[in-house]
């Protein structure tokens, strides 16, 4: 159950000042007491049943509201008058026109004074009738704001009087003014509190000096909520971000070590899926006639069901699946505080927070259409840089076994590198090479990519080929600091002649995907073959998959297979994948489509495996900004009219 309730209809006004305007609203906000507290559960009055069947007539929203479930469950004359005065609240403009409810509204007593009325706004001493003669002329949208808290909430934290929500409201007008699209120096509001019942409560009527310029949808309507929340229950809510109890803290740290084993098999897994095969491929060929952006928002609807059918289809494999229930339990936790309502479970193709994977399948089925070749490597980095087993000078492996070592004190380890640095500062290549992965890969030392440069470039002027080919990759990445593709490809070239087949291998794969170099398949299968001959495991499947789609190279599925199984043998599992599958009838170019998505899949869980909570605070965004932010959402995926989705802080563990 929400702790926090925000209800946020409007008036129009026509500034005619009528009784069902502003003006008249604002005059009972301000002049209404809380309902007499009675000791004794008596039943309602005659009078009480008699308005409350008109109202669940006239108004059948009425039964949605929670004061009716408390009438419903408990009826006496506190419950009935708590219904009574929500209900009118709520439809103010309708009931103060029609016969049956004015006599009430004018007859019903008056609300907690601060003065002679009880309202409030950014000054004190406001005069009731300058602020009516305000509100009857004008012509623009009025919001009348009504946020409440459960009486034991209020009592407990101290929000059952006029002065803490006055406070409150203050501090955070900025907050709501934006929310409302208002910028602050436009902001206009008054409020009153009512110490009603089960549920005090505060109306507060907000407005913007220049009529057509505010706009509050259901995005800002949760900021407004969020921002309150944060401030009112912030004791509270450090519990829930510090998980201060212990056992909920267990129930946190076993669901997120559960999502993230999840996660891990589904990066490492191999998935075959023919559905979801059949359907990404319907999927790029449809992409054919789509032109400009290939994103989800951008699609037209029948290619927009598609995509949302493979989401669907990728839920029901069981990591997945898994994955999603733990997700959900997780941000349940969170969203208890935030929301009336527990949270559906919705389709994931439906789930904003997981919008990502709809471009994630539209990227995959793009791919498939323009025809990239893919290179499942990501096993790469823990075999291509393996020292030689011929040096095994005692000092240097004593103290390359000790940096690596995650069990030993960082003491320990720290003195190991220190060690190495003077063997390396000595002229010792290998030391050199070992110090230059080190500050690269942030392992004891803080990283530093010149620094993993100067000891690789030592190292590999001596003639140690490991070291040319790890300086060949360093400058080959997006690092601006040491980022040198010339220079990165002669080190790669140069550790390929002496015999690194890891170095062919990323060459030939350079002149594949033409990116950083222009595309050369004659050049690139040289440099594949030649690592492939060397036994490079990676070079042997690229190339058993290039004659085995037929693309870059003339089809030749018995060339294919003999490189297959070559890949195979040294424990490729993405090799033996294809080898299983030659005699089907599936299109070989699809064949990854499922493993790929599980993969992005995994990593988009992964990010979102911190619940989130609400935002923290709210900004002012000018219209042209807020237009752009607007394309934007909508090439990721979201509806042009959703204003639900919000980014905030997630919760630390």
């Amino acid at each position: 159950m929400a702790k926090l309730i925000v209800k946020s209809p409007y008036i129009k006004c026509t500034g005619g000042g009528n009784a069902a305007g502003a003006g008249g609203y604002l005059h009972y906000i301000g002049t209404r007491e809380h309902v007499q507290k009675l000791t004794d559960d008596r039943p309602p009055t005659r009078k009480q049943e008699q308005l409350i069947a008109k109202l669940m007539k006239d108004f059948p929203g009425v039964k949605q509201l929670e004061e009716y479930g408390g009438y419903e469950e408990r009826k006496t004359k506190v419950t009935a008058s708590a219904l009574i005065t929500m209900a009118l609240e709520e439809n103010w403009q309708a009931v103060s026109q029609m016969d049956g409810y004015v006599n009430y509204i004018a007859t019903r007593p008056r609300a907690e004074r601060l003065g002679a009325h009880g309202l409030f706004g950014d000054e004190d001493g406001i005069n009731l009738k300058e602020a009516m003669a305000e509100l009857n002329s004008y012509t623009g949208n009025v919001w009348t704001h009504i946020i409440s808290l459960h009486r034991e909430d209020a009592a407990r934290l101290g929000y059952d009087s006029a002065q803490a929500w006055r406070n409150l409201i203050r501090a955070h007008r900025n907050d709501i003014a934006a929310a409302m699209k208002i910028p602050p120096k436009d902001f206009h509001w008054y409020a009153a509190f009512h110490d009603e019942g089960e549920h005090p409560h505060i109306h507060m009527m907000a407005w913007s000096a220049k009529p057509g310029q505010a706009y509050l949808s259901r995005e800002g309507i949760q900021q407004i909520k969020s921002v309150l929340m944060n401030d009112i229950f912030k004791q509270e809510l450090l519990h829930v971000y510090e998980q201060k109890s212990a056992s909920r803290d267990e129930l946190v740290r076993e669901a997120r070590r559960e999502i993230l084993e999840l996660v891990c098999t589904m990066q490492t897994g191999l998935c075959d899926h023919p559905e979801v095969e059949t359907l990404i491929l319907q999927l790029a060929q449809g992409l054919e006639t789509v032109r400009g952006k290939k994103s989800y928002g951008y699609l037209p609807k029948p290619l927009k069901a598609l995509t949302d059918q493979i989401v669907d289809q990728m839920e029901r494999i069981p990591a997945v699946a898994q994955c999603y229930e733990k997700w959900l339990t997780l941000q349940g936790q969170v969203d208890s505080y935030y929301g009336g309502d527990e949270r559906k479970r919705l389709k994931l193709s439906q789930q904003k927070e997981f919008r990502a994977i709809k471009n994630a399948v539209i990227q995959e089925a793009e791919r498939i259409r323009a025809g990239e070749i893919t290179f499942e490597d990501e096993n790469l980095s823990a075999a291509d840089e393996l020292e030689s087993t011929r040096y095994n000078v005692e000092f240097y492996c004593q103290y390359r076994d000790k940096i690596y070592d995650a069990d030993l004190p960082l003491d320990e380890r720290d003195y190991a590198a220190e060690q190495m640095a003077r063997a390396a500062q000595a002229g010792n290549p290998y030391a050199q090479h070992l110090l230059g992965k080190l500050y690269r890969d942030g392992t004891v030392v803080i990283p530093d990519a010149e620094k993993a440069q100067d000891w690789f470039q030592r190292s590999a002027e001596q003639g140690l080929n490991v070291a040319r080919y790890a300086l060949g990759k360093l400058l080959l990445t997006d690092d601006p600091l040491v980022r040198n593709i010339p220079t990165g490809l002669c080190w790669l070239e140069l550790a390929q002649q002496n015999g690194r087949s890891y170095a062919g291998y990323r060459l030939g794969k350079e002149y594949l995907r033409g990116k950083i170099v222009p595309r050369d398949v004659p050049k690139a299968l040289e440099y594949l073959n030649d690592a492939a001959q060397r036994g490079n495991q990676f070079a042997q499947y690229t190339l058993g998959k290039l004659y085995l789609l037929g693309r870059e190279v003339p089809q030749d599925k018995a060339l294919a297979e003999q490189w297959l199984k070559q890949s195979a043998a040294q424990g490729n599992e993405y090799a033996q994948f294809f080898l299983d599958r030659l005699d089907q009838f599936r299109p070989p170019s699809v064949l990854l489509a499922a493993t790929h998505l599980l993969r992005q899949i995994g990593s988009i869980f992964q990010d979102n495996s911190l619940p989130k909570s609400s935002p923290g605070g709210i900004r002012y965004v000018d219209r042209k900004l807020r237009q752009r932010e607007r394309e934007k959402k909508i090439a990721m995926g979201h509806r042009a009219d959703d204003h639900e989705e919000y980014t905030g802080p997630t919760m630390s563990m």
